[in-house]
């Protein structure tokens, strides 16, 4: 399959760029610029320039592709990341990127497949129940435009075209974010939000890159791509071992509610995804979280 990858140098892109290349696809990176290009080169890839905020440049760029990735993201510092701060221009990427890149996409004949990353943090409280992805929702203002971006590329499902869409679940290993909220930790920052009994979803980077990947031979769809939900307790234990301090801190959801958008890390999400295993096979392959998730390999 010829892919153009939009995101490629990223957290999830750099991962996918090995995985398209193992799988014998075609591999081309959207670059912004021909500095860009240069750094989309040395992954073994073809770039090509191209303005993710511009129909008229992407329609230059599509013709010979059977699908596009879309994992293009621009996350915040940690400290303002975790307090929801920052986004901005996150944000402008998920809605106003992929707005684009659906009007271009719908004109060009080429392409059959379009895929987009999005987040599980969509999810209402669940408490001990399995949310999957006919789950009630409840979207914070935080990643509303991840929802903005589902909705746009849904409308290129249909008449044989396939528009998936991904709820990812919380990333955690050597990624910067992770490495932050480790030292931060050891300073005496929390790791966790609300009850430590509650449900989280984390996913290694690596292994939400390669179901990214098997979802372009999914079914047109919601997808939750996550690793074993475990208990906060468990996941605070893993990152505190990791960090090197005794436990992990963590804030009642009564406090975090005073952290405003960040409030919504209090939530207690069991989400899985039996569905995208089963549609495509794919799996993590280290599904639940220890040490070693967070040591650079």
């Amino acid at each position: 399959m010829r892919v153009l990858l939009i995101g490629s140098t990223g957290v999830l892109g750099r991962p996918a760029v090995r995985r398209l290349l193992a799988d014998g696809h075609q591999v081309t990176g959207l670059a912004r610029d021909d500095e860009r290009a240069a750094v989309i080169a040395g992954q073994g890839i073809t770039p090509a320039v191209g303005d993710l905020f511009d129909p008229d440049s992407l329609a230059r760029v599509l013709p010979g592709h059977d699908a596009v990735l879309n994992l293009a993201t621009r996350i915040p510092p940690a400290g303002k990341a975790m307090l929801g701060l920052g986004w901005a221009a996150n944000d402008r990427v998920r809605r106003d990127g992929s707005a684009a890149l659906v009007t271009a996409a719908l004109a060009c004949l080429d392409v059959h497949v379009l895929v987009q990353e999005g987040v599980t943090l969509c999810y209402a409280d669940g408490g001990d129940a399995e949310l999957t992805e006919e789950s009630a929702l409840d979207v914070p203002s935080m990643v509303r435009s991840s929802m903005t971006a589902h909705e746009n590329v849904a409308r290129f499902g249909g008449h044989g075209r396939v528009a998936v869409r991904l709820r990812i679940g919380s990333l955690l290993g050597d990624d910067p974010l992770t490495t932050a909220m480790l030292k931060a930790a050891r300073f005496g920052l929390p790791l966790m939000y609300g009850s430590t009994d509650g449900w989280t979803a984390p996913i290694r980077p690596v292994d939400a890159a390669f179901g990214a990947v098997a979802a372009l031979s999914a079914p047109d769809g919601v997808y939750n791509v996550t690793g074993q939900p475990v208990r906060k307790r468990d996941l605070g234990a893993a990152m505190a071992e990791a960090a090197g301090i005794r436990r992990a801190r963590s804030i009642s959801a009564g406090m975090a509610t005073l952290l405003g958008p960040a409030a919504v890390f209090a939530r207690s999400q069991r989400v899985v995804s039996t569905k995208l295993t089963e549609a495509t096979g794919w799996q993590p392959t280290d599904p639940t979280p220890n040490v070693g998730w967070f040591r650079r390999n």
